[in-house]
């Protein structure tokens, strides 16, 4: 599965995507595992109500079920202006 990253949750993460092999059903366990991952990671995702998630490019929360999914990317909430 790729996942992808947005914004500041690229660089505190230090790439912008990355290929993972995973056994989540939710974009929640995933981000359990990543958190996991590294301290990068962690830190990353410290704040989960300062996530979204996309899961093959369609908005989605964290219980989404990403079984079936080729991509999930994590951004920051967007503003307009």
């Amino acid at each position: 599965m790729e996942i992808r990253y947005f914004s500041w949750l690229r660089e505190r993460v230090g790439a912008g995507s990355e290929q993972i092999e995973t056994s989540a059903t939710t974009a929640r366990d995933l981000l359990r595992e990543l958190t996991a991952k590294s301290e990068a990671h962690a830190a990353a995702f410290a704040d989960l109500s300062a996530i979204r998630v996309a899961i093959d490019q369609e908005m989605g929360d964290l219980d989404t079920d990403i079984s079936a999914a080729k991509e999930v990317a994590f951004f920051p909430p967007v503003t307009g202006g």
